[in-house]
C-alpha cells in the first residue's frame, strides 16, 4: 500500500500524541543535527550540505526538500548506545562499608524521523552486535518507531550503493522500519509517498490525511532513488575485501596513512557502527559517593590496548590497520557481515581529510600482481 501525504505535520503531530519523542534532522548552528521535533516545522526544509574530506558546509538550496542533504556528524546510534551511560552509584555507609545501586533508567519511547538507508543498516548491525550483550541497549532499542527516507541526494563523500546499503531502503516488512518515505520535491512544493512497514505503520498511516499514490508519481519516486545511486561521490573498489586486508598488514600504505593521520578517533565517534567502549570510575572529593560510567572508546586511543606491560597497538600505523582491517574485514568473521554502511562520515569528520575508498584503493592497487 503506497498514499501520498502532502505534508509531514500530521505525522509529527500524531506520533508525539501517541507518546513518543520524535527524533529528526534540524539545524543547529552551523550543521544539521540529530534533535527531538516539535513539529515538522523544525525540519531542515530548503537546507542542504556540501560535503568533502575534511569539510562539511551547510547551504541553503533551491527548494523546499526536508531531506536534501546527506549524513550530518551524528548518527542514531546517540539514542539506542549512548556516548556515557551511568552503571551504578555506591555510597559510604555509617559503618564504613558501600551500598551500591543500579540506575532505574527508563528510555524514552523514540520515533526516529528521517533514517537513510545506510543508518538503517547501521542500527542493524548494532542490533545483531549488542542487542543480546547489552541489556541497555535493547531497553532503549524496543519500540522505537523508525520512519525511513529513501535517499534522492547523496553528498560528495557518500558510497552506500557500493556497500549495497541504500541509497534506497529494503522494501517488504523485513526492511526494519515502520514506514518508508520518499520526497517528491518540486520547487515550494514537497509530497511525501509513504510505504508502511510493519502493522505499526499500516495502522499510524490509517489516521493520516492521505490519498492512493498514481503510478506516475511512484514511477517517479523509483527512478530519483535509482538516479541517485548513480550520484555517488565515492565507491569501494569492487574486490575481495576480506581477502585484500588480511594480505595486506605489511603494506607501504600504511606508512603514508600513519604520517597523516592524528590517530585522533574522530572517525570512530561518527561511525554509526563503532561501539567500543570503556569503564570510567569517578568519586567525589569527600570519597563518600562513587559511580561507574560506561562511556564510547576508540581503538586510536593508545590505552584502548593496553596489556600488563604497554599497549599492544603503540604506533598509528598500528591502530588505524587495525580500525580498517576490522571495519571491512574481520568483522566479517566476527559479526557475518561488513562494519561499514558507506555513510562516508569518517571521510568528512577527519580532521586531515583520509578517506576510507581511496586507502582501499590505493591498497588494491599495492596488492596487485
Amino acid at each position: 500500500m503506497t498514499v501520498l501525504l502532502e505534508s509531514l505535520e500530521p505525522l509529527v503531530a500524531t506520533l508525539r500524541a501517541e507518546g513518543y519523542t520524535v527524533v529528526g534532522p534540524t539545524v543547529r548552528g552551523e550543521a544539521i543535527v540529530l534533535a527531538e521535533l516539535e513539529s515538522a516545522a523544525d525540519l531542515p526544509y530548503g537546507r542542504g550540505v556540501d560535503l568533502a574530506p575534511g569539510g562539511y558546509r551547510l547551504r541553503e538550496r533551491e527548494d523546499r526538500a526536508a531531506f536534501g542533504h546527506a549524513a550530518g556528524p551524528q548518527s542514531w546510534k546517540t539514542f539506542l548506545h549512548p556516548p556515557r551511560t551511568p552503571l551504578w552509584t555506591a555510597r559510604r555507609d555509617p559503618d564504613g562499608g558501600f551500598t551500591p545501586t543500579e540506575p532505574a533508567e527508563r528510555p524514552r519511547r523514540h520515533a526516529f524521523l528521517g533514517v537513510r538507508g545506510c543508518d538503517l543498516a547501521a542500527i542493524g548491525v548494532q542490533d545483531r552486535v549488542l542487542g543480546g550483550a547489552d541489556g541497555g541497549y535493547a531497553r532503549r532499542r524496543e519500540g522505537v518507531f523508525v520512519v525511513a527516507v529513501n535517499c534522492t541526494e547523496p553528498g560528495a563523500t557518500c558510497f552506500c550503493a557500493s556497500t549495497g546499503t541504500g541509497p534506497g531502503v529494503p522494501t517488504g516488512t523485513a526492511g526494519g522500519y515502520d514506514l518508508a518515505l520518499t520526497e517528491l520535491v518540486d520547487g515550494e512544493r514537497v509530497r511525501y509517498l509513504a510505504v508502511p512497514g510493519s502493522p505499526a505503520g499500516e495502522r499510524l498511516v490509517a489516521t493520516l490525511p492521505r490519498r492512493p499514490a498514481d503510478p506516475g508519481l511512484t514511477r517517479r519516486a523509483r527512478d530519483e532513488v535509482a538516479a541517485a545511486a548513480g550520484r555517488m561521490g565515492r565507491e569501494l573498489p569492487a574486490v575481495d575485501l576480506r581477502g585484500l586486508l588480511s594480505g595486506a598488514l605489511d603494506a607501504k600504505r600504511w606508512d603514508d596513512t600513519a604520517a597523516r593521520c592524528l590517530s585522533c578517533g574522530n572517525c570512530t565517534m561518527v561511525c554509526p557502527t563503532c561501539f567500543c567502549t570503556t569503564v570510567e570510575d569517578t568519586t567525589d572529593l569527600t570519597g563518600d559517593v562513587a559511580e561507574r560510567w560506561l562511556r564510547w572508546d576508540s581503538c586510536f586511543d593508545l590505552d584502548f590496548s593496553y596489556l600488563h606491560g604497554g599497549s599492544v597497538r603503540s604506533s598509528t600505523r598500528s591502530r588505524y590497520r587495525q580500525w580498517l582491517t576490522h571495519k571491512l574485514g574481520t568483522w566479517h568473521d566476527q559479526f557475518g557481515e561488513s562494519g561499514c554502511v558507506g555513510c562516508g562520515r569518517c571521510i568528512v569528520w577527519c580532521p586531515v581529510g583520509i578517506d576510507l575508498t581511496e586507502e582501499i584503493a590505493a591498497l588494491a592497487e599495492e596488492a596487485a600482481p
